[in-house]
């Protein structure tokens, strides 16, 4: 590089420098069509140059972290106007990447969905409707699970709605699953939002029902089992089937209720116990209490007469959840300690519970390994 060409790169770095500095300082109520008249600020982006969007975007960018709403991670057009951000800037960010448009009228920044988990993603669905809505109906099914913060696999993108008068699927948008029933006030509860304005959703119990009638059967369990750990019982909920007016969908209900286990610890366990059930062996005691000298463990599943254990693995990455070190040591202590007094292990993870007979035959083999240890 030549000494010309390098005075070029240092002058071009300067003035990069500055258009940076010089956004972080524009005031507040500058519009976009202002700051694109604005000499060395931020270029223009014609609608139909996608090149000239790209050679824009890095100073866009700097816009939009330099007004974006700190309350929320979902921010609505009204907000994002008030801080300066006008259609020509959200439609020109939408184009770049920068900002993805969940629905009609809420936007979250590209880079923040992108590192959110899947069921993170879903909650921020919730959140652009509840933001863009006037909150007439109440949220239900699995978007009520998700506020409720249950277990929730597979549960699909929509937002469930439910409203006391019937409507076309087509008036509320492509994210939307409505359902009409006019919910008796004990089946409505009020839940906190970060907004400060409180979102209407069916209660606990009407969410484990509605989604015992329309899930399936190892989705619903799933959501059942952690609404057990949360309070509900299993004789409230039955009592709740039988003097519902709605009886549709109450055959398939009462087979989910007749599932449940609170013993459940984790969406993983809950889907090992419902696939070992359908599988012909002999059925584990789940989270089994043993005693040792170094104190008491819990297995996820045992066969205590043949000392076989069955360990769910998927539980921290399903939930994001990273053991520190010190839970790591203390989980192979206790695997340590456990198979000194004769006790094995399976170990399986959410891949294996999709090839249920290569797992029946690990099982059969270990328990027949097992007994035949014991016995010698």
């Amino acid at each position: 590089m030549t000494v010309e060409q390098r005075r070029y790169q240092t002058a071009g770095d300067r003035a990069s420098q500055r258009r940076r500095a010089a956004v972080a300082a524009l005031p507040q109520s500058l519009s976009f069509s202002q700051i694109i008249h604005n000499r060395g600020i931020i270029m223009a982006f014609p609608r139909r140059s996608d090149k000239t969007v790209g050679m824009g975007s890095r100073n866009l960018k700097l816009l939009i972290e330099s007004r974006w709403p700190e309350t929320n991670p979902v921010a609505v057009t009204e907000q994002l106007g008030a801080a300066g951000l006008d259609d020509r800037v959200l439609t020109a960010a939408v184009r770049s990447g920068t900002l993805l448009r969940l629905r009609r009228g809420a936007y979250i920044r590209a880079a923040e969905w992108t590192s959110m988990k899947p069921w993170e993603q879903d909650k921020m669905r919730v959140q652009a409707h509840f933001l863009t809505t006037n909150a007439a109906g109440t949220y239900s099914h699995v978007t009520a699970a998700r506020l409720h913060e249950c277990w929730v696999w597979k549960g699909g993108h929509k937002v469930h709605v439910t409203l006391p008068f019937g409507t076309s699927r087509s008036n509320h948008g492509p994210d939307v699953m409505p359902h009409h029933l006019a919910l008796a006030p004990p089946d409505v509860v009020l839940l906190s939002a970060r907004s400060g304005r409180p979102i209407r959703t069916t209660s606990l119990e009407r969410t484990v029902l509605d989604c015992a009638r329309s899930l399936e059967f190892p989705n619903a369990v799933i959501i059942g089992d952690h609404a057990l750990r949360k309070g509900l019982t299993i004789e409230g909920l039955y009592s709740a089937l039988d003097s519902d007016p709605v009886k549709r969908g109450s055959a398939r209900a009462r087979r989910v209720l007749g599932a449940l286990d609170s013993r459940s610890e984790s969406a993983g366990e809950s889907r090992t116990r419902l696939l070992l059930r359908g599988l012909a062996i002999p059925q584990p005691e789940p989270q089994f209490s043993i005693a040792t000298e170094s104190g008491t463990f819990r297995a996820d599943f045992a066969w205590k007469e043949c000392k076989l254990i069955l360990e769910f693995d998927g539980k921290y990455k399903y939930f994001d959840f990273r053991p520190t070190d010190e839970a790591v040591f203390e989980e192979r202590h206790r695997e340590k300690t456990l198979m000194e007094l004769g006790w094995k292990f399976i170990r399986i993870e959410w891949s294996d519970l999709e090839r249920p007979y290569e797992l029946q035959a690990r099982v059969v083999s270990a328990l027949g390994r097992s007994r035949k240890s014991n016995a010698a």
